[in-house]
């Protein structure tokens, strides 16, 4: 009974909510003469503040036309824009600016669920040793983080040397299939300083004055001892479950003007592993079996910074990788 009476209260509590937000609404539209679309783009600047509150605004609408708004395709989000519009009521010719925010708004938005999809693919592709495209990555791969040293084959225990488990770095990638291989790529190929520096780091024991580097407080013997190829795999499921749970949403809705595309994830892939490296070094674990502990307290540190509205996980390029912000 105590159960029910819970509930039930609950429910009613809900409901007056529900018809006082909309009751407030009505008056705001009354006060002001424009509707909800109208005010948030009106009163929030571009990125997340405006293009979040646009999504929640169109995901609890109860008109059918304005929910379904939020899965329009991008070819389609023009025509999207001019029902609502017409819906509303709206002017285009006196109003200009609506639109042209809430047709930024929308790409983002469309945007986001697009990219989940492409990456969700990428996931599921597994490593396949017979793909020459497969196989082509992952030369590569060697190649930008051991440029001085020839492979002895395909299989070989060298690739223990980038932080691998085995002489068969396949067997590796199950868990976020070529994802995994995609962004450690992009890493070592556009980020390769801090690439390098990672790479050097995460072999040595110990960590002293005499092999300090940019990514590390000074003065400091530190131990590192993890594996460069498993951590990126790991931090590539990090950025995966941040962006399937909707957390990266915050970032990605300020740094891409539009659509996000998968080379937005990749930098965002590059600057949580700038980003672990450091923690791991403040945190100083004992060694690589406290891997999980130093993980999930990261974890909650990047949730925190994507409560932030104006949040931005942007890594440190250099300028000559700058342009690729904005692809």
């Amino acid at each position: 009974m105590k159960h029910f009476l819970k509930v039930l209260t609950q429910f009613f509590v809900f409901l007056y909510c529900k018809c006082l937000w909309r009751g407030l609404k009505f008056v705001a539209r009354k006060l002001t003469g424009r509707c909800e679309l109208q005010r948030i783009c009106y009163n929030n600047k571009h990125g997340a503040r405006r293009t979040l509150k646009i999504e929640s605004s169109l995901k609890y609408s109860k008109n059918e036309l304005l929910q379904a708004a939020l899965s329009s395709h991008p070819d389609k989000v023009d025509k999207t824009i001019d029902d609502i519009m017409a819906l509303k009521k709206i002017n285009p010719d006196t109003n200009p600016q609506l639109g042209i925010s809430l047709q930024a708004s929308l790409l983002q938005i469309v945007g986001y669920r697009n990219l989940v999809a492409d990456v969700e693919k990428l996931r599921r592709e597994p490593y396949d040793c017979e793909n020459a495209q497969h196989e082509g990555m992952l030369m590569k791969l060697w190649k930008e983080l051991r440029p001085d040293t020839p492979l002895s084959g395909r299989v070989s225990k060298q690739w223990c040397e980038i932080g691998f488990q085995g002489s068969d770095p396949k067997t590796d990638f199950r868990g976020m299939g070529l994802l995994g291989l995609h962004n450690l790529l992009y890493f070592a190929e556009h980020d390769k300083a801090a690439a390098l520096q990672m790479l050097h780091d995460s072999l040595l024991p110990k960590h002293n004055e005499a092999n300090e580097s940019e990514f590390e407080p000074k003065n400091i013997d530190k131990a590192i001892g993890y594996s460069f190829a498993i951590v990126g795999i790991n931090i590539t499921d990090l950025a995966y479950s941040l962006l399937v749970s909707g957390a990266l949403k915050t970032h990605l809705y300020n740094v891409a003007p539009e659509m996000a595309t998968l080379p937005h994830l990749q930098q965002t892939f590059c600057y949580l592993m700038q980003e672990f490296h450091r923690f791991w070094i403040e945190e100083d674990p004992s060694d690589i079996m406290e891997f999980n502990r130093v993980r999930a307290k990261f974890h909650r540190r990047i949730l925190r910074q994507l409560r932030d509205r104006d949040a931005a996980l942007c890594p440190r390029f250099s300028a000559s990788d700058l342009h690729l912000v904005n692809l």
